[in-house]
């Protein structure tokens, strides 16, 4: 595994500028440190660390697509614009809610998602892909991995909690991002972005701050404190019909500290 000390840099990207086409320029395995600590790693081909872990990622993907899961379509720009063919664009949210007062609820709930009896097998492929992706992250970040799990024990009750590490999972189905930070997570903790595709392109995470364009090639998994720094993901380019690029993420919630007794 490569070991790559990230080093900041001006940038001229603004939180909520448009993320263009950029190649990615971090193609293999590596681990990213900090002023000389750990705080992510990159993963080409999950079949590498945990065969499990990549079975489980495509049981995931398949159930996602299926009409069995329900989904929430995005109505925000989705970098799609330029592209040959039409896909649908959707995303299904697992485990804890934060309030949204916005919306009237100004208490927490777990996903409806979990109530929906056709929705089982997706989301015990979720569960159990997120229990392998902390096993990798207790494997290459031993520190992290017990940093994390307090961290979600002092922040979080066991109904808002996804796995041991995380509150929450999200999965983007050709969903490009805009620039932003995920000002909502835990500081000091990391997310999983676990990428599935066919025939198409884009959907790469890069971080100006950093100069890193990360490679999100199919069963690709990145690991990083996404709280820490600008990011944004690329346009999504179908090059055939059905062409897709799905993201399978698990991240941690500061929004239930309070609900802890």
């Amino acid at each position: 595994m490569k070991y790559i000390e990230l080093q900041s840099r001006p940038y001229p990207e603004k939180v909520g500028g448009t993320c263009g086409t950029i190649e990615p320029n971090l193609t293999e395995d590596a681990i990213f440190y900090e002023d000389g600590i750990p705080v992510g790693f990159y993963i080409k081909n999950l079949s590498t660390y945990s065969e499990k872990a990549s079975s489980y990622a495509e049981l995931a993907d398949r159930e996602l697509r299926s009409p069995r899961v329900p989904k929430s379509e995005m109505r925000r720009s989705s970098g799609l614009h330029d592209a040959t063919f039409d896909v649908r664009q959707y995303s299904v949210i697992l485990g804890g809610v934060p309030p949204k007062p916005h919306m009237r609820r100004n208490y927490p709930t777990v996903s409806s998602v979990h109530s929906v009896g056709s929705a089982a097998n997706f989301i015990k492929a979720m569960l159990l892909l997120c229990r392998e992706s902390e096993n990798i992250i207790k494997e290459i970040m031993p520190e992290q991995y017990e940093f994390q799990k307090l961290a979600i024990q002092q922040n979080a009750p066991p109904e808002y909690r996804f796995g041991e590490l995380f509150t929450s999972s999200i999965s983007n189905f050709n969903i490009a991002a805009n620039y932003h930070t995920d000002n909502a997570n835990l500081r000091g903790c990391v997310n999983v972005i676990i990428a599935k595709r066919k025939s198409s392109t884009g959907g790469n995470t890069t971080i100006p701050e950093y100069g890193v364009t990360v490679d999100s090639c199919d069963n690709s998994m990145l690991v990083y404190p996404a709280w820490k720094s600008l990011h944004g993901v690329t346009p999504i380019i179908p090059l055939a019909e059905g062409g897709y690029r799905n993201s399978l993420v698990f991240y941690p919630l500061k929004s239930f500290a309070k609900y802890v007794s």
